[in-house]
């Protein structure tokens, strides 16, 4: 149910809501700026917070990682731009932690004081706060479609790491056709389609020599895929 402090989420599968922004990178149209690129949009609670500027830091280190993977980092909270500006030069000048330091957050961090991004993502939720967006990850594709959503408590830092391996995981399903199985890795086997038939269950086990697959059962069947890509 919606209500003044919340909007109905984007769910996946959805397009994603559009909007223009300011950030601390100039003023984005989204997702007209980010056609043909995948987007990790995510939110935090407030600058000069402990755990944002753990997951700020983290986040800029990799992000030339995540651009490799044609992948855009988009951050917001619910401050000003010149609490953004003044909160990234003091990560920039004074922050070090698990030896990274003097970085700058290039990636752009939008300033969403109205709330009318957060409540259209459903980033604002009462029971948490109604001043503060929770720390929710929106993955979309390159055509705007929301891929994947995470919600974190607000103590505790999200893993860019996981994020990271669950991007890859999404591109290679649509590149190849597959699944990934549990706390799959790149260059790990994949998982094909199960067969939609009992015909096709029995041929798919018999011929999994002949195929270049292996089967745990008819509806769990494995290949190699994508290693080293």
């Amino acid at each position: 149910m919606c209500t003044e402090e919340t909007a109905k989420m984007p769910l996946i599968g959805e397009k994603a809501p559009t909007f223009e922004a300011v950030t601390t990178q100039g003023v984005i149209n989204f997702p007209k700026d980010y056609e043909g690129k995948w987007v990790i949009f995510f939110s935090h609670p407030a600058d000069f917070t402990p755990v944002c500027t753990t997951e700020f830091m983290a986040f800029a280190s990799m992000q030339e990682e995540f651009e490799s993977l044609n992948a855009e980092l988009l951050g917001l909270s619910i401050d000003s731009l010149f609490s953004h500006i003044a909160w990234l030069r003091t990560i920039k000048e004074k922050i070090e932690y698990k030896g990274m330091k003097n970085l700058e957050i290039k990636f752009p961090v939008i300033e969403d004081l109205t709330m009318e991004v957060s409540k259209a993502f459903g980033m604002l939720q009462p029971a948490a706060s109604t001043t503060q967006a929770v720390r929710a990850v929106f993955i979309m594709d390159p055509e705007g479609i929301v891929r994947a959503i995470l919600y974190y408590p607000m103590a505790n830092g999200r893993n860019m790491e996981e994020i990271k391996r669950l991007l890859i995981a999404m591109q290679h399903s649509d590149e190849h056709g597959v699944a990934t199985p549990a706390n799959w890795e790149l260059g790990e086997d994949v998982i094909i389609p199960p067969p939609g038939t009992c015909g096709l269950a029995e041929e798919r086990v018999a011929s999994q020599e002949d195929e270049g697959y292996y089967c745990l059962d008819w509806f769990l069947c494995f290949k190699k895929c994508c290693h080293g890509e």
